[in-house]
C-alpha cells in the first residue's frame, strides 16, 4: 500500500464503512459486526491518517474528538427562529386548536404529524454540501450558542451526508437527549469518581453538551433525534416528506412519529404515547402535532415567538404529598410579594422540591392552605413547583393561619394592592434591597445582558460592599475593587471584568428585556426592538403605537408608559448607554431599518415566486412595517402569492388591498 492513490481510496472505503456501522449501532440499535471489529476498522484509519496527515478530513471519525477546549461558546444568530410552542393540556384546548386553523384555512378536516415531546435540549445543525459546518443551541430563539465541537462527538449524527444528499445548505433540528440507561450508567461512574451526579437525563444531556471542552462531551452517552429539515436547493410538501428525506439522509429520528386526522387522531396518538411512556427509553415530557402541509404552516404564520400550526399537548405533572413547615413571603424583582410554602423535603418528577409557590393571597385562601397541611405538591409544567391542594382528610388539629404583611419584609415600605391586581406589591423599587438584587441578577441573566460568572452569591457581595447599587454600577467595577472582596483572586477578577465588558455588544431586544420592564418579557421585548428599531423611539412611543403591537395590549402598554415616564429610569437608560452599551442594527435583514413601510401591517399568503416567504417578511420588517398571520381590519397590505388560501377572502370581505411581490419590492423602494 506504497501508492498514496491506493491509500487515500482505502481511506474513503473505511471512512464510508464505520459511518455505515455507526448508523446501525446508534440509529438503528442493530449493531451489524462486534466492537472490537469496530475498533480494527478505527484504528486502521487513524493509523493511515498518522501516516498521512495531509488525508484528515472534517469527516473522518478521528474528528469526532479533537483540538483544544473552547474559550467560551461564540454567539450564532439562527437565519429562522427557533420558536417556542404553545401548550394544550386538555382535549378542549385541542379542539380550539384544530378549531381555529380549519376555520382560518375554510377547509373541513386537517392531517397532523404528531411526534414525541422529547425532554432535552433543542439544537439546530446546518451541513453546507454535505458536510456537518455548524451547530447550535436554542439559545433565546434568536440566538444561540456554538456547540459544533460537542455535536461532532454524538456518533449517531454523520458529519458528512451521503453523496446523493441535495446540494447548498441544509438545517436540521432536533433534541440532545441522554438515554435513561445512559443516565444510570453516567451517575454511577461519576459516583465513583466521587464527580457530580446529576438530577435528571435532561441536566445531563445539557450540562454535557454546554461544555468548552469536547472531550468531556464525548465521554458522555448522548443522543440526538430530528423533528424538522431546511434545505436550500429542494422544496418539501409536507412534514412527512421532510422526515422520509431525513431517513435518507441516515439522521437519527423517532419511530414512534406518525400522521393523524383531526382531534380524534391527535387524542388516540396522545394516549398511546402515554400509555408506553414508562417503557420507552428516554424521557418525555408530552406530544407535539404539527400541521402537515408546509403550504399551510406558511398561511397559518406565527403569534409572537411561537408557531400558529402547533402545539405541545403536555402529560398531566407529577404529583406527590408532603406538609407544609412554614409560610413566608418572597420580594419579586418588580416588587410583587409571593408566599411561598415551605416543605417537608418531597421528591416529584425526579427533583427533591422544598419550596413551593402559593401564587398570591387570593389564591392560598382559595385553597385553604395553613402552616401544618398535608398537601399535594406538583412541578408546573415539570419546572416550578407549586401547592395544588390541601389533603382535608388527613389535615392535624394544630394547623396555624398565615397572615399575608402589611410591610415589606425586606424594607418596611407599605405593601400596596393596585387595582385590578390579585397581589401585593412593595413600590420601593431600587430602594428595596430585593427588588435591587432581583433586578441586577435578571439584568445579569443568559436571556439579558448575559454576565457569565456574575452568580448571586457574588451580587450579594457587590451589594453588601456598596460597589453596585444599580445595574449601571456593574460597568464601573475594577479589578483592584474585586480583588479587596472574599473569594476573588486576581485571575477571577479579570474574568469577571472581562464577562462585563463583553456584554456591552449585545441586541435590542435584549437590552429593553434586561432592563426588567414590568409586563415585558422576552417575545415582547423583541417585538418592540423589531417595531421601533431605536430605544430613544421605544421611551418616547405613545399608547396608540405601543397598541399596535400585536400581543401588547392596554396592560403592557401602561406597563411601558409608566417605566420610562420614572425619571429614574431614563437616567439608568442614559448611563448604561453611555458606559458603552451598543447593538447592531436589530437582526431583521443584512440591512439598517427605515421607515418607508412604518406603521403599515402586511399579512403573507400563498407561495411567493421571486422571494422566499422569509425575504419577504425580512424586507417588510426591515422597512419599518410589521408582518402579522392574520387579516384583520388593521391589516393594510395582503401579499397574495400563488395558491392564496382564505386569507385573499377575508381580505376581500373586509376591503383590504392585495398586492403581489412586485408592489411590494416597489413600495419598499428598494428594488
Amino acid at each position: 500500500m506504497n501508492d498514496p492513490i491506493t491509500i487515500k481510496e482505502r481511506l474513503v472505503d473505511l471512512k464510508k464503512l464505520i459511518s455505515e456501522h455507526n448508523y446501525h449501532y446508534y440509529v438503528l440499535d442493530n449493531p451489524l459486526i462486534s466492537d472490537a471489529e469496530f475498533d480494527k476498522i478505527f484504528l486502521e484509519i487513524k493509523a493511515i491518517e498518522d501516516l498521512n496527515p495531509e488525508l484528515i478530513t472534517i469527516d473522518s471519525p478521528t474528528q469526532r474528538v479533537g483540538g483544544e477546549p473552547n474559550k467560551s461558546f461564540k454567539q450564532i444568530t439562527h437565519q429562522r427562529p427557533m420558536l417556542s410552542l404553545g401548550n394544550a393540556f386538555d382535549e378542549k384546548d385541542l379542539d380550539v386548536f384544530d378549531k381555529r386553523i380549519r376555520e382560518e384555512l375554510g377547509v373541513a378536516n386537517i392531517s397532523y404529524v404528531a411526534e414525541p415531546k422529547f425532554d432535552g435540549l433543542a439544537v439546530t445543525i446546518v451541513y453546507v454540501d454535505g458536510e456537518l459546518h455548524l451547530a447550535a443551541t436554542r439559545g433565546d430563539g434568536s440566538v444561540g450558542e456554538d456547540v459544533t465541537h460537542n455535536i461532532k462527538t454524538i456518533k449517531s449524527i454523520p458529519l458528512k451526508l451521503p453523496s446523493n444528499s441535495p446540494a447548498g445548505q441544509i438545517e436540521i433540528r432536533g433534541e440532545v437527549i441522554m438515554l435513561k440507561n445512559d443516565f444510570i450508567g453516567l451517575n454511577k461512574r461519576q459516583l465513583e469518581a466521587n464527580e457530580k451526579v446529576f438530577a435528571n437525563p435532561r441536566n445531563a444531556a445539557a450540562g454535557s453538551l454546554r461544555q468548552l471542552d469536547p472531550t468531556i462531551a464525548a465521554s458522555r452517552p448522548l443522543s440526538f433525534y430530528a423533528y424538522s429539515i431546511f434545505c436550500d436547493n429542494k422544496t418539501l410538501a409536507s412534514q412527512e416528506e421532510g422526515l422520509d428525506l431525513l431517513k435518507q439522509l441516515l439522521i437519527p429520528t423517532s419511530n414512534l412519529t406518525k400522521r393523524v386526522d383531526g382531534v380524534r387522531g391527535m387524542i388516540d396518538f396522545y394516549n398511546a404515547i402515554n400509555n408506553a411512556r414508562k417503557s420507552l427509553p428516554f424521557d418525555i415530557d408530552g406530544v407535539v402535532y404539527k400541521v402537515n402541509s408546509l403550504n399551510m404552516q406558511d398561511e397559518l404564520g406565527f403569534v409572537s415567538r411561537a408557531p400558529r400550526w402547533a402545539i405541545a399537548h403536555k402529560f398531566a405533572a407529577e404529583e406527590a404529598m408532603t406538609t407544609i413547615k412554614d409560610i413566608n413571603v418572597q420580594v419579586g424583582r418588580t416588587g410583587s410579594i409571593t408566599p411561598v410554602a415551605r416543605l417537608m423535603p418531597v421528591v416529584v418528577a425526579g427533583v427533591t422540591v422544598t419550596n413551593a409557590t402559593l401564587h398570591n393571597e387570593d389564591e392560598l385562601r382559595r385553597k385553604d392552605i395553613h402552616i401544618g397541611d398535608f398537601v399535594m405538591v406538583r412541578r408546573a409544567g415539570d419546572v416550578v413547583p407549586e401547592v395544588i391542594k390541601v389533603v382535608h382528610e388527613k389535615r392535624p388539629n394544630d394547623i396555624k393561619k398565615f397572615e399575608m404583611p402589611t410591610l415589606c419584609p425586606e424594607c418596611s415600605n407599605v405593601l400596596v394592592r393596585e387595582e385590578g391586581e390579585s397581589v401585593l406589591r412593595c413600590n420601593a423599587g431600587m430602594l428595596c434591597p430585593a427588588q435591587r438584587k432581583q433586578s441586577i441578577m435578571h439584568f445579569a441573566s443568559r436571556k439579558a445582558m448575559d454576565i457569565d460568572g456574575l452568580g448571586e452569591k457574588i451580587i450579594d457581595q457587590l451589594i453588601e460592599s456598596s460597589l453596585v447599587l444599580s445595574v449601571s454600577d456593574l460597568y464601573t467595577v475594577k479589578t483592584e475593587k474585586l480583588l479587596k472582596l472574599d473569594r476573588f483572586a486576581k485571575k477571577s477578577a479579570e474574568n469577571l471584568i472581562e464577562s462585563i465588558e463583553k456584554s456591552k455588544k449585545t441586541t435590542l431586544g435584549k437590552f429593553i428585556y434586561a432592563l426588567g420592564i414590568r409586563n415585558v418579557g422576552e417575545a415582547t421585548a423583541y417585538d418592540l426592538a423589531k417595531q421601533f428599531g431605536s430605544i430613544d423611539k421605544i421611551m418616547s412611543a405613545s399608547k396608540e403605537s405601543l397598541l399596535s403591537i400585536h400581543d401588547i395590549g392596554p396592560t403592557v402598554a401602561t406597563s411601558i408608559q409608566n417605566y420610562f415616564n420614572e425619571d429614574t429610569n431614563r437616567e439608568q437608560v442614559a448611563i448604561l448607554l453611555k458606559e458603552g452599551i451598543q447593538w447592531d442594527s436589530i437582526e431583521v435583514g443584512a440591512e439598517e431599518i427605515s421607515n418607508e413601510l412604518e406603521g403599515l401591517v402586511f399579512v403573507l399568503t400563498g407561495t411567493l415566486t421571486s422571494l422566499k416567504r422569509d425575504e419577504a417578511k425580512n424586507l417588510i420588517l426591515s422597512c419599518g412595517g410589521k408582518v402579522s398571520g392574520s387579516v384583520s381590519k388593521k391589516t393594510d397590505y395582503v401579499i397574495a402569492g400563488l395558491d392564496a388560501g382564505s386569507k385573499l377572502d377575508k381580505a376581500s370581505a373586509l376591503g383590504v388591498k392585495v398586492i403581489g411581490e412586485d408592489e411590494l419590492i416597489q413600495l419598499t423602494k428598494k428594488g
